[in-house]
């Protein structure tokens, strides 16, 4: 018997990196899954694996940022599986350009808190009434190691997006805490995706984050997925408005030796 069976599960990001892992990892467990991703291309690839495996699951493209494609996208969600019991809020970006308070422009700050902070808020403000209307469930939303503590490479409007995706998960738990609804916030370290294999393409840019790792390495995907599937799952039941750090002990250490 799955984690998660009978369970629909609605993945933004879904289409790479740690929400496809999530969304196969899911799947595995029973749920059945909405890949909404902006991609189509990447989305189609995740679905295709996902039944190849013997699962279920269904593609929409999505702009998180977007509040009708975000509403369209959970309409979606409840017209082809009938409920939503789990919302993963994945989606988020990472731009190069993104930097210190006094050097990342303008433009650049108002899409990350469009994509990061503000998707998150549409993912909850349109789901949780399908939530509601499906008796309940889990949502997680990824917030970041940097919400908790200063980033060691200048990073101001992603550390600042991921500390307000912490605030408002906080203020969700409470209000729908006895509504049947849970809600948590997924704090990784960094993870080996697509995304950060690019920022750390640099060897300078890498060694200075992994030197602040005391395990001395990144995180898989596959771990993360892990842990995403505890926060889904019944197994965390008595678990709402917390954090989950699985940063491989980077908020533990005052100083790391090189």
């Amino acid at each position: 018997m799955g984690r998660l069976d009978g369970k629909v599960a609605l993945i933004t990001g879904a289409g790479n990196g740690m929400g496809r892992v999530a969304a196969e990892r899911f799947a595995g467990e029973g749920a059945r899954i909405v890949v909404a991703d902006y991609d189509e291309g990447l989305g189609a690839k995740t679905v295709a694996t996902i039944e190849a495996a013997g699962g279920e699951a269904a593609f929409v493209k999505v702009d998180v940022s977007d509040s009708r494609d975000v509403d369209a996208m959970v309409t979606f969600s409840m017209q082809r599986f009938g409920a939503l019991h789990v919302l993963y809020n994945n989606a988020g970006i990472f731009p190069a350009d993104d930097g210190g308070a006094t050097e990342t422009p303008e433009s650049t700050w108002e899409r990350v808190m469009d994509v990061n902070l503000k998707g998150v808020w549409l993912g909850c403000k349109y789901g949780i009434p399908a939530m509601l209307e499906s008796g309940g469930g889990s949502i997680i939303n990824v917030a970041s190691f940097v919400a908790l503590m200063g980033a060691a490479t200048a990073q101001i409007a992603y550390t600042a997006s991921k500390g307000g995706v912490l605030s408002m998960t906080r203020e969700i738990a409470v209000e729908y805490a006895r509504q049947g609804i849970r809600a948590n916030a997924l704090c990784p370290g960094p993870i080996a995706t697509p995304m950060l294999e690019d920022l750390m393409s640099d060897p300078a840019r890498r060694q200075r984050r992994l030197v602040h790792i005391p395990m001395g390495r990144l995180g898989r995907a596959e771990e993360l997925a892990n842990a995403a599937l505890f926060l889904a799952s019944d197994e965390s039941s008595f678990m709402t408005g917390s954090q989950l750090v699985v940063d491989g002990g980077i908020t533990a250490a005052y100083v790391t030796p090189e």
